[in-house]
This record gives structure tokens, C-alpha cells and sequence, in this order.
């Protein structure tokens, strides 16, 4: 499972330390699944998955719609306690965050 990058590895933290988010529902680690889920894990302990199969192959799914390659969706990282994919493309922790402790998991 992908962990959140050390603030020294980043070459802006020479410039500007990195502020560390100190949120329980930050993301902490991120491992994609076969398919297009990912198993998520946050701060506080909580585990779970995040299905975005049905988001990546609709009609609406605008910005999420390039994740349908699975190469890109495979890309995934942690950032600011947040998932990301490159061309800034994010998931916000908090939504994600309560479907998971209210269902196990979050379907988009």
C-alpha cells in the first residue's frame, strides 16, 4: 500500500516545509485493486475500499473520465492527506471518509 510521501522528499520543501495535515480522516495509504477500487487507509485506523468503477465509465464522469486507463488510474498517490492522480484530479478525504465508516465501502 502507497503512504504519504515524507515532506523532505519533495524538492519545495527546501523552499517552504510542507505542512502536514493533521485531519483524522486524512488519507494515509492507497492500494488499486484489479478493476478500478481502491483500498484506502486513514489516520485514525479506519480501512476501506473506494469503488470507482461506475464513476470512470459514465457519461459524467468529466474530469474522472481519463482514469478508465488503467494505467493512468494505477497512478494513484497521496497528497495532502488527499488521492491523487497527475492533472490534479483528487478525491477529498472527508466524503470518502464517513460512506466508509457508515457502509465499508464508497461507490462513485
Amino acid at each position: 500500500m502507497r503512504t504519504e510521501s515524507n515532506a523532505n522528499e519533495n524538492s519545495t520543501a527546501a523552499v517552504a516545509p510542507e505542512v502536514a495535515p493533521q485531519s483524522p480522516r486524512r488519507v494515509t495509504g492507497v492500494e488499486v485493486l484489479p478493476g478500478f477500487p481502491l483500498q484506502v487507509a486513514f489516520a485514525d485506523g479506519l480501512t476501506g475500499v473506494v469503488d470507482m468503477s461506475g464513476l470512470v465509465h459514465s457519461p459524467k464522469a468529466g474530469v474522472f473520465a481519463a482514469l478508465a486507463n488503467p494505467s493512468l488510474f494505477a497512478q494513484v498517490t497521496i497528497h495532502y492527506g488527499m488521492i491523487e492522480w497527475p492533472g490534479e484530479v483528487d478525491l477529498a478525504p472527508d466524503a470518502m471518509h464517513a460512506a466508509i465508516q457508515e457502509h465499508g465501502q464508497w461507490s462513485l
